[in-house]
């Protein structure tokens, strides 16, 4: 069974920076990519960035330039450096892979708080 587990939320004030990271276990079948997505409460979740297996790497317009995506194939691992934080980062960051037969498997989220 797939585990996503997502750990370095935190709360900080605008200008600072966090790094999440997600440790991917029980995996049986290769992804296609991992990458992670921010939900605000009731509200749908909205794509953050994404590191495809290729080595492709894609970013939502608001975070580009402040935030960087990156994999550890080896250790299944999934980061997020997030730099110049804004009140508007805020939301709980949920990891997600996304496998080749097209399952989409979700973490339980960690929470960012970026205050002004």
């Amino acid at each position: 069974q797939v585990q996503l587990v997502e750990s370095g939320g935190g709360s900080v004030s605008t200008g600072e920076s966090l790094r999440l990271s997600c440790t991917a276990s029980g995996i049986v079948e290769s992804d296609i990519s991992m990458g992670w997505y921010r939900q605000l409460p009731g509200k749908e979740r909205d794509f953050v960035a994404n590191f495809a297996r290729s080595g492709a790497k894609n970013y939502r317009d608001s975070v580009k330039g402040r935030f960087t995506v990156s994999r550890d194939f080896a250790k299944n691992m999934l980061y997020l450096q997030m730099n110049s934080l804004k009140p508007e980062d805020t939301g709980v960051y949920i990891c997600n892979l996304f496998t080749r037969s097209g399952k989409d498997y979700w973490g339980q989220g960690t929470q960012v708080s970026v205050s002004s």
